[in-house]
C-alpha cells in the first residue's frame, strides 16, 4: 500500500469524526427510534380510547332513547288502552237513544286522571254526546274545525291517530286553567237503535306527562333528546320555546327522514351523533342529538396529560441514551482524538488508545501498526526523494557541452600566439567566473545577481567568439537580485538565443535579458529578434522529446523547466513565446523567496 494511501485514510477518518461525533449519532437515533415508537403506541393508544369512549357514548344514548321509548310506548299503551275501554266495553253496548255513558266515562277517568286532562264523545256532526270531567263545551267552539277532527274522521274505527301538542281550550273551565295536551283520536261506530252513525272518541293525554320523561333525560351533558312526529313536527324539544320563535333551529325535518339506527350529521357546521328510535302506533320518532366532541369526553384533558407523560418520557430517553451512548463511544472518541494528533503531523504510535471492547481494542492495535508502517514508509519515501531529486539536478545540472570549453580554450590560445594578452586574460578570467558559479560549493539554489552574473561572464566569451555580431542588454530590478533562482537556467536561454536566432545575423542580433516583480513572484526574461520558432514546433519544445539536442550547452529548455517544478512545484516554470520574423521570448516564472529567508542561519542549503 502506498503511503499516501495510508494519509487519505487517515484524513478521511478525521473529517468523518468531524462532521458526525457518533456518539451523537447513536443518541439521536435510539431517540428517535423511541419517540417514533412512543408515538405510534400513543397515537393507538388515544385512537383506541377516542373510538372506545365513542362508542360507549352511544352505547349509554341508546339506553337513554330505549328507556324513553318504552316509557312512552307504556304510556301511550295505557292511553290507548284507555280508549280501547271505552269504546270497546261501553259505547259499544249502548243505544243512545236511551242509554248514557258518562257514569262510565267518569269512573275511567278518575282512574287515569294523572295521565288524561280529559275524554269525549262527539258525533259526525259535531255534536258532543258525553264528555269528563266537564262535560260543558265552551260557546262558540265547533268540534268539525278541530284538525284533529278532520283528520280523524275518514280513519277506521281500530286506527288511532295522534295530534300535536296543543291547549286544550274546548270545555268550560271554573278556575280558567288549561293544559297541554295531545290529543288520542278514533273513529268509532255510535248505535241509535240499530242505526249507526260515525261518531269521534277524543282522549286528551296530559303532555305535562311525556314532557316529564324527556326533561329528565335531557338533565346532564350537552346533548339532549326529543320527539317528533313521523312528519317531523316536534311533539317536544327542550328548546321548543325558542325554535317556535325562530331563535334556534334544529334538523327535524332531515331527522325525520331517518330509518332507527345511529347516525353521524352536521349541522350548522357542528358535528353530532343522531341515535333514531321509532315508537310503535304513533310513528313518532325519539331522536338524540350529542355533539361528536361530547362522545369523547375530556378529551383535552387527556391529550394534555398525554402530551406532559410524553415530553417527560422523551427527556428520560434523550439523557437515558446520552449517558449509554458516552458509556459506548468514550473509547472511541480517545481513540479519535489519538488519530487526530497523528492527522496534526505526529507520527507516533505510542499516543493512539487502546482500549474499550474488543472492537475497539483491535481497530487501535491496527492504526497503531498502520503508524508504524507509515513512518518508517516516509522516512525510506524521504530518503529515496532527496537522493532522487539530488540525482536528477546534478544530471540535469552537469549536461554542459565540452565543446564549449574547447573552443574557449582554442580562442585563449589564438589570443596569446597574437599577442593580445590581455583580451586573453579577460577571457580566461571570465571562463574561471563561468565555473566557479557553476559549481556554487555544490550548492542548487544561487540568488539572482551570481545568476545574472554567470550570464555576463558566458555573453562576454561569446561575444569575444562571435566578434561583437550581436548586442545583449541586461535590465534587472536591484529588488530581486537578493531572491533565489535555481543556477544555470538564464545562460541556456542566452546560449539558444546565439546559437538558434542572433548568431548568424551580422551587427542586427539583440538579445534583451529582463527581470522585475509582479503579483508578488518573479519573472525573468530572455529576448532575441531572431526569425522565430515554428509553430509545430513551439509546442514540443517544452516535452522532454523536444530537448535541446546538437550544438549547445545540452541543457534543453524541457531540462530547466523540470529543474524548476522539481523545486518549486507546477505552479512555477518556463514559458516560450514567439512570432514569426519578430523573435523569441523565454520568461522564467519564479516564487519571490530572498536568499537570506531560504538559506536559514547555518548557511547551508535547505533540502
Amino acid at each position: 500500500m502506498k503511503l499516501f494511501d495510508f494519509q487519505n485514510q487517515f484524513h478521511r477518518l478525521r473529517r468523518a469524526s468531524k462532521r458526525r461525533s457518533i456518539q451523537l449519532v447513536i443518541s439521536i437515533s435510539f431517540t428517535l427510534v423511541a419517540i417514533i415508537s412512543m408515538s405510534f403506541m400513543a397515537m393507538a393508544f388515544y385512537t383506541n380510547y377516542i373510538n372506545t369512549s365513542r362508542q360507549n357514548a352511544i352505547d349509554n344514548d341508546e339506553k337513554i332513547v330505549e328507556q324513553i321509548s318504552w316509557n312512552l310506548n307504556s304510556y301511550l299503551r295505557n292511553m290507548m288502552g284507555v280508549s280501547n275501554s271505552m269504546y270497546y266495553s261501553v259505547i259499544k253496548n249502548l243505544d243512545l237513544t236511551s242509554d248514557s255513558m258518562t257514569k262510565e266515562m267518569d269512573i275511567l277517568y278518575e282512574a287515569n286522571k294523572d295521565d288524561l286532562i280529559s275524554i269525549a264523545c262527539i258525533s259526525q256532526d259535531g255534536a258532543l254526546i258525553s264528555a269528563a270531567p266537564i262535560a260543558t263545551r265552551k260557546t262558540g267552539v265547533d268540534f268539525t274545525e278541530q284538525s284533529w277532527f278532520s283528520d280523524t274522521e275518514e280513519e277506521k274505527a281500530e286506527n288511532f291517530h295522534f295530534s300535536e301538542p296543543h291547549v286544550q281550550n274546548m270545555f268550560e273551565s271554573d278556575n280558567y286553567r288549561y293544559y297541554w295536551v295531545v290529543s288520542l283520536t278514533r273513529s268509532i261506530d255510535l248505535n241509535y237503535m240499530g242505526y249507526i252513525r260515525r261518531g269521534i272518541l277524543l282522549v286528551d293525554m296530559n303532555y305535562s306527562a311525556i314532557e316529564q320523561m324527556f326533561m329528565k333525560a335531557n338533565e346532564s351533558g350537552e346533548g339532549y333528546v326529543y320527539l317528533i312526529d313521523s312528519n317531523g313536527e316536534i311533539i317536544y324539544h327542550p328548546a321548543q320555546k325558542a325554535i317556535y320563535s325562530g331563535l334556534a333551529n334544529e334538523n327535524n325535518i332531515v331527522a325525520a327522514s331517518y330509518d332507527d339506527g345511529n347516525y353521524i350529521e352536521t349541522f350548522e357546521g357542528n358535528e353530532r351523533a343522531v341515535i333514531v328510535k321509532t315508537v310503535g302506533y304513533t310513528g313518532w320518532k325519539i331522536v338524540s342529538v350529542t355533539p361528536v366532541k361530547e362522545l369523547i369526553g375530556e378529551s383535552f384533558q387527556l391529550r394534555v396529560f398525554m402530551l406532559i407523560i410524553l415530553t417527560i418520557t422523551i427527556f428520560m430517553i434523550l439523557f437515558g441514551n446520552l449517558f449509554i451512548a458516552r458509556v459506548v463511544t468514550d473509547p472511541i472518541k480517545k481513540l479519535e482524538d489519538s488519530i487526530g494528533v497523528i492527522d496534526a503531523g505526529m507520527l507516533d504510535e505510542d499516543v493512539i488508545f487502546i482500549g474499550g471492547t474488543h472492537e475497539i481494542r483491535h481497530l487501535g492495535r491496527t492504526i497503531k501498526s498502520l503508524v508504524v508502517q507509515m513512518r518508517t514508509m516516509m522516512e525510506e519515501s524521504v530518503a529515496e526523494q532527496k537522493e532522487k531529486r539530488k540525482s536528477e539536478l546534478n544530471a540535469l545540472q552537469a549536461q554542459i557541452n565540452p565543446h564549449f570549453l574547447y573552443n574557449t580554450l582554442d580562442s585563449v590560445v589564438w589570443m596569446i600566439e597574437s599577442e593580445k594578452y590581455p583580451e586573453a586574460i579577460s577571457m580566461i578570467t571570465s571562463l574561471a567566473s563561468l565555473f566557479r558559479i557553476s559549481l556554487s560549493k555544490g550548492n542548487n539554489i544561487i540568488t539572482i545577481r551570481d545568476e545574472i552574473t554567470h550570464a555576463k561572464n558566458y555573453l562576454a566569451i561569446q561575444k569575444v567568439r562571435y566578434k561583437n555580431k550581436f548586442e545583449a542588454n541586461i535590465d534587472v530590478d536591484p529588488a530581486i537580485e537578493d531572491c533565489i533562482t535555481i543556477k544555470l537556467i538564464i545562460q541556456p536561454l542566452i546560449e539558444n538565443a546565439i546559437y538558434h536566432a542572433v548568431g548568424d545575423l551580422y551587427d542586427e542580433g539583440v538579445i534583451d535579458i529582463k527581470g522585475y516583480e509582479k503579483d508578488g513572484d518573479i519573472y525573468i526574461e530572455v529576448k532575441d529578434n531572431g526569425m522565430g520558432i515554428p509553430p509545430e514546433k513551439l509546442k514540443d519544445l517544452l516535452k522532454e522529446k523536444g530537448k535541446s539536442q546538437g550544438k549547445g550547452s545540452g541543457i534543453g529548455l524541457w531540462n530547466i523547466n523540470q529543474r524548476i517544478n522539481l523545486y518549486f512545484k507546477e505552479d512555477y516554470g518556463l514559458k516560450i513565446e514567439s512570432e514569426l520574423d519578430v523573435g523569441t521570448t523565454a520568461i522564467i516564472h519564479l516564487p519571490k523567496i530572498s536568499y537570506q529567508d531560504y538559506m536559514g542561519g547555518d548557511g547551508n542549503e535547505k533540502k
